[in-house]
């Protein structure tokens, strides 16, 4: 990429709500990005859904409101092709004025948790699966997206509908060709089962990769709809009465001879995957906050609405919160699909891939396997709402080994304000708060 072309260029990092938060800058300043030119409030890292201070937050007037400092991270110089203007984009993480880590930056923590893999001489393979909607936000309500063929709002369910899928043909070309000019590897899309939801797959590659993509290909398919005259949301519940947006994960670890770890030949796996199983349901409880960070995530966790509700696993089984896929045992893996759309990814992998490290380090024994229907099986159920949730995250010693205290407590804190005001807001009105911001 050509540097000279342009005339401005922006950096951010990643909030606890996964928003970017930074600052458009002169093509003058980019040779300085590295000497501590950023300089951004740490409060900022750590604002609410509508990017208000956290009332309560020590990060504020206790402390003076502090700087810290963004640097950049190892992913480098990132185009932005849903904007107008030509423009790129340079990821960043946030530090102390010591030159330490901020521990309230999410992708700090996920960074501690690899850390911990790489100590045993291991590293983690992951993707994702994301789904979301296009949708008409013209109006006072929600709608379903128009056609661009027929003129007319989507109409009827079309689950792996190829006819769905040609009539976004022009977004979706334009959505593939910007995911190959920002080095994201998007795979397989689908037309899901809601009204105008669709889903696709990002390769399996390196974690923090993933996390890194994920993290952008969220602002991309959002800021790309807007082009196209649509909106798109990753919101967990837009419509009632239709699928929710999930956000499920693979993940698998490699030894260093390039050998995984939950491969013994069989459908079934090794010990090392059974204990990271145990690792994953002992924190899935106390965690759902981070699976399900909002107020409409907790409309997605009902039964019987292909979103787990409880602590369980299989084997090639869509309906427990981990499944272990079938197919070649080299590629032996667990999916975690518990998570809604509108997550943190970094925040959610840390969880994830800390809790499944917990149980191979600590040797957990997970339950048997269900079959059949998770839903009428007697397992540990997830909390079913946001202010049960925020009191399990912020007292569980298994989130505790995985997060830094002063991460916990931000996030019950900037959770607890969400609550708070989300109350005063109409429950008709609460995907303007939403749409565009998860």
């Amino acid at each position: 990429m050509e540097l000279d072309q342009f005339l401005t260029f922006r950096v951010a990092g990643c909030d606890l709500n996964g928003q970017m938060r930074g600052k458009r800058l002169p093509i003058s300043d980019y040779a300085k990005l590295n000497d501590g030119l950023v300089r951004l409030p740490l409060s900022v890292m750590n604002v609410d859904v509508w990017g208000a201070d956290i009332k309560k937050s020590p990060l504020v007037f206790d402390s003076g409101d502090q700087d810290g400092i963004l640097l950049p991270t190892e992913r480098g110089v990132v185009p932005m092709p849903w904007l107008g203007a030509p423009t790129f984009f340079v990821p960043m993480w946030m530090y102390c004025e010591d030159g330490s880590p901020f521990a309230g930056d999410p992708r700090h923590a996920l960074a501690a948790v690899l850390k911990r893999y790489a100590g045993h001489g291991w590293s983690v393979t992951a993707a994702t699966e994301l789904e979301f909607y296009l949708v008409d936000d013209s109006g006072d309500h929600l709608a379903p997206p128009i056609n661009p063929l027929s003129g007319r709002p989507v109409q009827g369910h079309a689950y792996m509908s190829l006819r769905q899928l040609d009539a976004f043909d022009e977004y979706f070309t334009d959505l593939y060709q910007a995911c190959a000019d920002m080095g994201i590897d998007a795979q397989t899309a689908i037309s899901e089962a809601g009204l105008g939801q669709f889903e696709i797959n990002l390769n399996h590659t390196d974690a923090m990769r993933v996390a890194d993509d994920t993290w952008m290909f969220k602002a991309l398919v959002r800021g790309l709809a807007r082009k196209h005259g649509m909106a798109a949301t990753f919101m967990a519940k837009p419509f009632q009465g239709e699928a929710g947006n999930g956000m499920h994960m693979h993940f698998s670890i490699t030894d260093q001879n390039g050998n995984n770890i939950f491969d013994d030949g069989s459908a079934y796996g090794t010990d090392s995957l059974r204990h990271a199983v145990a690792g994953c349901l002992a924190a899935m409880p106390a965690s759902t906050l981070v699976f399900a960070p909002h107020g409409n995530s907790y409309q997605r966790l009902t039964p019987g609405s292909h979103a787990p509700t409880g602590v369980s696993w299989g084997y090639e089984n869509r309906t427990a919160a981990l499944r272990i896929p079938a197919g070649n045992p080299k590629a032996r893996r667990i999916e975690h699909r518990v998570a809604c759309g509108d997550i943190n990814p970094y925040l959610m992998f840390s969880l994830v891939l800390g809790a499944a490290l917990n149980g191979i380090e600590q040797k957990f024994a997970p339950p048997a396997p269900i079959q059949g229907n998770a839903y009428e099986h007697d397992v540990p159920r997830l909390p079913t709402d946001w202010a049960t949730a925020i009191e399990m995250f912020r007292s569980d010693p298994l989130v505790a080994q995985i997060l830094p205290r002063q991460l916990i407590e931000n996030y019950c804190l900037t959770k607890e304000q969400e609550l708070e005001r989300l109350r005063d807001i109409a429950a008709s009105d609460h995907w303007k708060v939403y749409l565009e911001t998860v």
